[in-house]
């Protein structure tokens, strides 16, 4: 009987001292210390103090909209921190992350105690945040396969997942096991970034296997002139069927399927592809006679090359369709990765990067040709991928620089004068004057590119007038032996007002 309460008495005592050695390891940094790295509010709302010690200055992050800290930031020193939070239906958990000296403390917060509820993936996007569900539905594409990111989805709706650890909470997602098409419960906190609704760091409590599932394709990317495509599959149920997005049936057809046992070989056929990129999503699916099963796979086709104004750019859809675009650099917001924008005659947009900037010389005023996607950030349109073709550098120069130049048409110049006439309003003639220097400019145009009437009524569609000060790109000619600008392409301009 004593040997009975020796042991479980001994093991608890055990317990209690890894319990203290782990505690020390979380709290007691060099840079910062507090008395306890765990916070615990009664469900019924309140408040909970720590005490924090630091040696430098600190600030807290907090990304939890039902917590609320009395401080965000302090000095070196000890503070006390107090952490409150309204009453809550159920319980609920956050992390608060304490930065000091290049150190990072984190605190635990609990409200209550967390229960786990079951939940369609609709029921967790109309529910609250921080609070722990279990749903179960299909994986339908994995994103990233280091910390376990992926696509959730029932008959009600899709979540994202964002994190997936063992049952050491490790980072193990790979020895899961988890692939497209399995039936997947995990349980896990739910929370809202940037609109999407996800389940943060979840653990898996079931996986069904797909009765079906890809094993290898052939040709998987197809050139522009089409040709076959050949998907390898894996079956265990009763026969399989294919869906092809309506999107894609005008182009891609299934040619044959052949089955051998569980393998069965599914072969399609793509037209040749007269616009630009384009790809889709194939769905093969299976039954055991009472559940139903799928898995996917992808195809793209490259496709050519659309030349399009900034203003066409700009009205085609979101998508992986390539356009070549052609205008000036009219500034760069990130010198690194080659953030800009770019103007023609018909508008303007803005570049998210240009592959290998730096190495490119590009400066404000050149004129540039770059191939790139049509893309968007919160709703903004931009041009994605974008890689550059070619580029006509332009040189800054005074008029009397311009003027000892040799006449050319590829070597272009961006001159600054004030206007002292206008001599054809209708396409932009006048003449500019730079101190004691004066050169006459034929022509100045919208914008780089602009042909027959879209050369026109520059001048009165931006109020320009004598005196105003301009921004020309052009290039140095002459008629009948008297210097000028030709092919001037607008800038800006300053009002003489």
């Amino acid at each position: 009987m004593k040997l009975k309460r020796i042991f479980p008495f001994l093991v608890a005592i055990l317990a209690l001292m890894t319990s203290c050695d782990d505690e020390e390891t979380m709290t007691l940094l060099d840079e910062i210390q507090v008395s306890s790295s765990y916070v615990s509010i009664p469900v019924d709302g309140g408040s909970t103090p720590i005490t924090l010690t630091a040696n430098d200055s600190w600030t807290v992050e907090n990304n939890v909209e039902w917590l609320t800290i009395s401080s965000t930031s302090g000095s070196a020193g000890e503070s006390t921190l107090t952490f409150s939070a309204e009453s809550a239906l159920d319980g609920r958990t956050a992390e608060v992350l304490i930065q000091c000296a290049g150190k990072t403390q984190r605190i635990n917060v609990i409200q209550g105690l967390a229960t786990i509820s079951t939940a369609t993936c609709q029921e967790v996007i109309d529910g609250p945040d921080s609070k722990t569900y279990r749903v179960t539905g299909v994986c339908t594409a994995i994103t990233n396969t280091t910390y376990g990111n992926w696509y959730l989805e029932d008959e009600t709706g899709s979540i994202y997942i964002y994190g997936t650890v063992d049952d050491k909470g490790q980072y193990n997602f790979l020895d899961l096991g988890l692939e497209v098409g399995d039936e997947v419960t995990v349980q896990g906190p739910k929370t809202t970034y940037y609109g999407t609704v996800e389940l943060v760091d979840v653990t898996i409590v079931n996986i069904n296997k797909s009765l079906v599932k890809v094993d290898s394709v052939q040709n998987a990317q197809l050139p522009i002139e089409g040709g076959e495509f050949t998907a390898y599959l894996t079956c265990k149920g009763q026969g399989v069927s294919v869906d092809i997005p309506d999107d894609a049936k005008s182009w891609l057809s299934i040619s044959s399927i052949e089955s051998a046992g569980e393998e069965v070989v599914v072969k399609f056929n793509a037209a040749a592809n007269t616009g630009g990129d384009r790809g889709t999503t194939l769905t093969f699916r299976t039954t055991d006679g009472e559940k139903e099963y799928s898995t996917e796979t992808t195809i793209s086709q490259k496709g050519a090359i659309i030349e399009a104004t900034i203003e066409e750019f700009l009205a085609a859809e979101v998508g992986g369709t390539k356009y070549r675009l052609a205008g000036v650099i009219t500034d760069i917001s990130n010198t690194t990765y080659g953030n800009l924008d770019i103007r023609d005659f018909s508008g303007e947009t803005f570049v998210y990067g240009i592959e290998d900037f730096q190495d490119k010389d590009l400066k404000v005023g050149d004129i540039i040709t770059i191939v790139g996607e049509r893309s968007a950030y919160n709703g903004s349109p931009q041009v994605g991928d974008a890689v550059l073709e070619s580029v006509i550098p332009v040189a800054e120069a005074t008029i009397a620089e311009v003027l000892t130049k040799p006449d050319s048409n590829d070597d272009y110049f961006m001159v600054t004068g004030e206007i002292t006439n206008i001599d054809n309003p209708t396409y932009g003639n006048l003449y500019l004057k730079d101190g004691d220097s004066e050169i006459y400019l034929y022509g100045c145009y919208p914008g780089y590119g602009a042909t027959g009437d879209y050369r026109k009524y520059l001048i009165e569609d931006k109020g320009i007038k004598v005196g105003d000060i301009l921004t020309v790109i052009a290039t140095k000619g002459s008629y009948n032996g008297v210097p000028q600008l030709a092919h001037g392409i607008y800038f800006s301009h300053e009002s003489a007002e």
